[in-house]
């Protein structure tokens, strides 16, 4: 799927993509386990566990070893501990404000989509993005999460666009599964949470290695032109 001039909207993940979340999410975990009495894990397996939403990241993280009660508490715990450490060692990457900015300038429609609970979301949007993102739209009771593509949908709505003119950029097999279930070409990231080997085997339609790669990809396929 090629993007063409008519884009006028991206659509954005955020963990992995804009922020780099994992210090903070792996502190989180780590505390949430302590707290059932389980073992710590590494950045490099909350890395992995990540993607599917704060209870498949907790989940993956118990592995099993609690009761169905005991996960639920754990998960709670979790979710109440990173409401107020989300904020200690998470930034934007490299880049990404600069290209946030370009393509405001140039008129284009933003949003961010996530697995992450709304609130958490909505939080960390606020915190990091000053309102550069006008809607943004985590896990919730009412939205079915990714790789369904009712978040992509909901945000396409808010911003009075359509899939025609949206492109989506994340960096997840989850990712890939939401740009594909919704649509739309699918841009991936590899400075975030998996490796480029893996959207190669996936068939992405584009790979990037740095954020502002992406005004080329919109230059070079018709869109519209950056100073």
């Amino acid at each position: 799927m090629s993007v063409t001039s008519d884009i006028d909207t991206v659509i954005f993940d955020l963990d992995g993509t804009l922020l780099d979340t994992l210090d903070d999410l792996t502190a989180s975990v780590n505390y949430a386990l302590a707290k059932s009495g389980l073992p710590e894990r590494n950045r490099t397996e909350v890395r992995r566990f990540l993607g599917n939403g704060a209870e498949e990241l907790m989940r993956s993280a118990i592995e099993g070893r609690l009761s169905d009660e005991q996960s639920d508490e754990c998960i709670r715990t979790f979710k109440d501990y990173y409401k107020d450490h989300m904020n200690i060692k998470t930034k934007p990457y490299a880049g990404v404000m600069e290209l946030i900015r370009k393509l405001l300038e140039k008129g284009y429609h933003l949003a961010i989509v996530s697995n992450k609970f709304d609130t958490a979301v909505k939080k960390l949007n606020e915190n990091y993005f000053e309102g550069l993102f006008p809607v943004a739209i985590g896990e919730s009771e009412n939205v079915t999460r990714k790789p369904a593509p009712d978040t992509v949908i909901k945000a396409l709505e808010e911003l009075g666009s359509s899939k025609e003119k949206a492109i989506y950029v994340g960096d997840s097999e989850v990712d890939y599964l939401t740009a594909k279930n919704s649509g739309l070409p699918c841009v991936s990231v590899t400075w975030g949470f998996r490796d480029e080997e893996l959207f190669k085997k996936l068939g992405s339609d584009y790979v990037i290695r740095n954020p502002m790669e992406l005004l080329d990809i919109l230059f070079l396929n018709g869109g519209v032109q950056f100073a």
